[in-house]
């Protein structure tokens, strides 16, 4: 699991090879998908899930003034190469393990 952060109006290229077993949660601001005909998609608000496969999302965006977080679940744990067209895009990862204890 990791965490994408978006300041105010920062644009996040969405590569389908990287992204393709994401699924995100919007946990803090908003953040609008770009779907593939560059046309502006739906503007996600806190506490709302999206998958990316299959639906032709290319880029996300945060189209408020303050920092949008979303919180990245892939079913394993890897490295991922980011792009980004602005220069207040950020990505963190963050790798959460949980033990059980039986």
């Amino acid at each position: 699991m990791w965490t994408l952060a978006l300041r105010g109006g920062a644009r996040v290229a969405v590569v389908a090879a990287e992204w393709c077993d994401a699924f995100g949660v919007v946990t803090c601001g908003r953040v609008q998908l770009e779907l593939r005909d560059g046309e502006p998609g739906p503007v996600l608000g806190h506490g709302a899930g999206f998958w990316l496969r299959g639906t032709g999302v290319r880029a996300l965006r945060n189209p408020g003034r303050r920092t949008a977080r979303v919180r990245i679940v892939t079913p394993k744990a890897r490295t991922v190469t980011c792009q980004s067209t602005h220069p207040y895009a950020s990505y963190r990862m963050m790798e959460e393990r949980h033990e059980q204890h039986e």
